[in-house]
């Protein structure tokens, strides 16, 4: 049994972390235990954890289960969780819930699972310990890799198996990847994150930042476009820092250059830190035409005494800068971000700093929160004199002018012609949806022969979330 322990997990050294590629194992006892077996994962949170849920998919493949998505059809229940908001914490406690009521309802045993960054939580592990004993394995993030390890040491004591690590971590090379689509991929290029934003859990959850080598990055974008892949998107908690770690002088725009010259024809990646983003990377964006013009940048507030409270490392003037000198070098870019509002004693003025910004700025889309206090960063313990009806208004008013400037870029796209990925159905009836490169969400009217493909499609109606178009012409 390993706990995690969140002064463990703060520890930076100087030590490189290790390349390894031969450290997942199926034990015999265990690859054939799920034959006739069904899965379920629920999964929360971030591009990463989504990612994550599809390697243990392939894990668990590899054990014989069968995917299900429905829960009670399900012989092994995976909850790979998210720690960045309450929000996501809520709705896991909710789920453990059910599953405490189906396994005590169901003849036969079912096997749970809690991994991803909520286990990666101190609090949150011993408060599964204590009071959670029917959870069967626990493990975090740094060893996804040895989940067949534990479900054979599971079957064989039927006690509750712990395994959550809290260091700074390797990169580990040898795990399997069931893809949810056929089409678009998720690639991680690095792992974890240095920057300790005061208000943030990941550099505690996820280890410190750690890249993978180029070399191990292209041959597996290469794969995916022999295998008919359309779309990449490079991930990472700060991919603009990639290769600093690393002893050569590689990094995130000589990255992005070698994976555009793969020849798949679109490539995307998240998330950014606009402390790294260079003017390298913005030249190699602009230069090639299969890199997508758009940029998720998040600016977190528009109050530099905020940004400097939070650990950004840029005020908002710096920011401002960045930001026009992406639309100077990339005609047609799109630009979204992330807002915090109600970060303890943020005044009046400081939030009208933030409305001003976005009236500035106009961006194409923003994720905007509630600030939620996690356990352990040093934002949690700062005294907060907002109250929590405020924070609630804040976010009102800053989500109608949100919307006002999605509106009104999306109105820019009305009865033009644009190349849409089709992924698959849409939720209104009889149309599929896909993405135009600048990640505007359009629902085309089409037939189910159309999806995989790179069409052109004319929009003709515009909302402030999607558009609705019509192909005009189905040449990729």
């Amino acid at each position: 049994m390993n706990m995690p322990s969140l002064d463990k997990a703060r520890i930076r050294t100087s030590n490189k972390s290790r390349i390894i590629r031969d450290d997942y194992i199926v034990p015999d006892s265990v690859k054939d235990i799920g034959k006739g077996k069904k899965y379920y994962i629920a999964t929360y949170g971030c591009q990463m954890n989504v990612h994550d849920s599809e390697n243990i998919a392939a894990i668990m493949e590899d054990m014989g289960y069968h995917s299900t998505g429905v829960m009670e059809d399900a012989d092994v229940i995976i909850l790979n969780t998210c720690a960045i908001r309450e929000n996501a914490h809520n709705k896991v406690i909710g789920k453990l819930g059910r599953i405490k009521h189906l396994k005590e309802s169901k003849v036969d045993d079912i096997i749970t699972i809690f991994c991803g960054c909520m286990a990666q939580e101190e609090g949150i592990s011993h408060e599964l310990k204590e009071k959670y004993g029917w959870v069967d394995i626990i493990m975090g993030t740094h060893n996804i890799h040895k989940l067949p390890i534990y479900m054979d040491n599971i079957i064989k004591t039927n006690k509750q198996d712990i395994e959550v690590f809290s260091i700074e971590g390797d990169v580990i090379e040898c795990i399997p990847v069931k893809r949810d689509s056929k089409y678009k991929a998720w690639v991680n290029i690095m792992y974890g994150c240095d920057k300790f934003c005061t208000y943030c859990i990941v550099p505690y959850t996820r280890g410190k930042q750690r890249s993978r080598k180029h070399e191990d990055i292209i041959e597996e974008v290469e794969k995916l476009v022999k295998d008919g892949y359309k779309e990449v998107t490079l991930l990472g908690q700060n991919v603009n820092a990639y290769g600093k770690d690393l002893d050569d002088d590689y990094n995130m725009a000589d990255l992005l250059r070698d994976v555009a010259e793969t020849n798949i024809p679109r490539v995307r990646f998240v998330t950014s830190h606009p402390w790294d983003f260079t003017i390298d990377m913005i030249k190699v964006i602009a230069e090639y035409d299969n890199i997508m013009p758009y940029i998720h940048l998040p600016i977190q507030s528009g109050s530099s005494k905020i940004l400097k409270k939070m650990n950004r490392r840029y005020t908002k003037e710096e920011y401002i800068k960045l930001f026009n000198t992406i639309k100077e070098y990339i005609p047609g870019v799109s630009i979204s971000t992330d807002i915090i509002v109600g970060f303890p004693n943020e005044t009046d003025e400081d939030f009208q700093e933030t409305l001003d910004v976005v009236n500035l700025l106009k961006f194409d889309l923003a994720y905007t929160f509630i600030y939620s206090p996690r356990e352990g960063t040093p934002a949690s313990r700062m005294k907060d004199s907002i109250s929590d009806d405020a924070k609630k208004e804040r976010l009102q008013v800053l989500n109608k002018l949100i919307n006002k400037y999605a509106y009104e870029n999306n109105l820019k796209y009305k009865d033009k012609v644009v190349d849409v990925l089709i992924e698959g159905e849409s939720d209104k009836n009889n149309k599929y949806m896909g993405y135009t490169d600048t990640m505007k969400l359009v629902n085309v009217s089409c037939s189910s022969d159309y999806v995989g493909k790179i069409v052109k499609v004319k929009i003709k109606d515009v909302k402030t979330w999607s558009m609705d178009g019509e192909i005009v012409d189905d040449r990729e």
